[in-house]
């Protein structure tokens, strides 16, 4: 999770109908998994993990971020929420990057890194933004390098050394909205100010983006055609 956007919802990222309906999908791609550690890769506040420990079996979770002043621990569902600034190795079974490696120009460097640092039959769960054509001033402002493809998305893990098992597009409910408003902004406002594109909603528009995203995580795994996020899940072989 971006702290540049977490400083802009406030408290209202737990309720941001974005983050919630990114977790339902998080929560889906990797039901059945045997229970265990997760290690959260620029994990910010810990926000994907702190709902994982409330929701699942998982045992504990350690949130990698250099943006911490220092390492701490707190509890959480009675099991530990660590925060380190940087970690040497892991026995974690899970890890997760939400949108993390479209902030690095070496992504595959920083993959292959976490990979090293891990055992064999490890999951990872990624996100990023997807098509370079949605590029816009959000991108700019959370300090962006790319968007991808789906295809990218998975020759980047490949590469790394991760065998590739699924592979989708998210928030394509939203797709048309979302690129329609962008064409608009560089179209009329080619000289403003990067900024987020993202931000508080009224209740009823925010239960009706959620419910609508939450609906589409029961079909996501089909979706090979577009959305505002890539989906990929892989294994250390």
């Amino acid at each position: 999770m971006d702290l540049k956007e977490e400083h802009l919802l406030g408290d209202t990222v737990k309720t941001h109908w974005y983050y919630r309906a990114k977790l339902e999908a998080l929560l889906r791609i990797t039901q059945g998994l045997p229970p265990g550690g997760i290690l959260d890769v620029g994990a910010g506040s810990g926000y994907f993990s702190r709902a994982m420990l409330e929701r699942t079996a998982a045992t504990a979770a350690i949130c990698v971020d250099p943006g911490y002043p220092a390492d701490s621990d707190e509890t959480v569902a009675g099991k530990l929420l660590g925060f380190r600034r940087e970690v040497a190795a892991s026995d974690a079974s899970l890890v997760i990057m939400m949108d993390v490696i479209e902030h690095v120009e070496d992504d595959r460097a920083l993959v292959a890194e976490y990979v090293d640092k891990v055992a064999s039959g490890t999951c990872f769960v990624f996100t990023v933004p997807a098509f370079m054509w949605l590029w816009s001033g959000h991108d700019v402002f959370l300090e962006h390098y790319r968007r991808y493809t789906l295809n990218q998305l998975i020759g980047v893990l490949e590469a790394a050394g991760l065998t590739v098992d699924r592979g989708h597009y998210f928030y394509g409910a939203v797709l048309p909205l979302v690129a329609g408003v962008r064409a608009l902004k560089n179209l009329t406002q080619p000289d403003a100010a990067p900024k987020s594109d993202m931000q508080p909603y009224s209740p009823v528009v925010n239960r009706i983006l959620f419910e609508a995203s939450r609906l589409e995580t029961r079909v996501m795994q089909a979706n090979k055609l577009g959305g505002t996020t890539v989906f990929s899940r892989a294994f250390k072989p």
